[in-house]
């Protein structure tokens, strides 16, 4: 199968894609830092030379560099699975957060997702064939201290995978909203976990990966995954 997966250099992104390389599949991997890619890519193929793995740098919380990913996505194959992934993160409170903030969260974790799908989904409803998973936040949910903008532009990306399941179920294409609270990537930096407190990027690659083993009549709609102690 033919998997797109944004924000792929590292973290969650890069552990679904080693998920999918492991199984022989062809991936679209993009990240905004090239370098931090291509180091990810190498490893990929060093740990699973069976699989097909295509790049290409974008920053999608720029429309036109998120169209041109696309086109060069569709010029190879119709993509079977997209995952959106690219994101990113800025802590602040709505009322002393500084101006701009709420922009910058909806490009990077509203719009890379949106106009992305916009691009490919056609395609996919032309093939009536596909999934589709929107990686959201436990901040899509519920609202915290310091979650600020960063939480209203996840709790729009889970009300743009609401609608996108709405409109897509027909075309049999699936869409999966997955929620994950703390997980162990490079925004952890120096915790400790040695006594598990929270999740491997695995455990996401892993849910994921496991949805796509489903029957054609079973989509799971929405994915809560949180520590075993809960959220920090």
């Amino acid at each position: 199968m033919n998997i797109v997966i944004t924000g792929a250099a590292r973290g969650i992104g890069k552990a679904i894609a080693a998920k999918f390389a492991a199984d022989g599949h062809s991936l679209f991997l993009c990240s905004r830092n090239v370098k931090t890619l291509q180091v990810a890519i190498e490893d990929l193929k060093q740990s699973y030379p069976a699989a097909t793995i295509h790049f290409f740098e974008a920053d999608l919380s720029d429309k036109t560099q998120t169209e041109k990913f696309a086109k060069w996505c569709l010029d190879v194959a119709t993509p079977d699975i997209l995952i959106n992934n690219a994101g990113g993160f800025t802590p602040g409170n709505i009322l002393d957060e500084p101006d701009g903030s709420l922009e910058k969260m909806i490009d990077n974790n509203l719009y890379s997702a949106y106009y992305l799908t916009k691009y490919l989904a056609p395609q996919m409803k032309t093939n009536r064939s596909g999934h589709i998973f929107n990686i959201c936040s436990v901040a899509s949910l519920q609202a915290y201290n310091g979650g600020g903008s960063y939480s209203i532009s996840k709790f729009a990306l889970n009300g743009f995978s609401q609608n996108l399941r709405h409109e897509l179920k027909t075309h049999n294409i699936k869409v999966t909203a997955v929620f994950p609270g703390a997980v162990f990537t490079d925004s952890w930096e120096g915790f400790d976990n040695s006594g598990n407190r929270i999740m491997e990027a695995s455990d996401i690659a892993d849910i994921i990966f496991a949805c796509t083993q489903l029957s054609p009549s079973a989509v799971p709609e929405e994915i809560v995954l949180r520590p075993q102690l809960g959220d920090l």
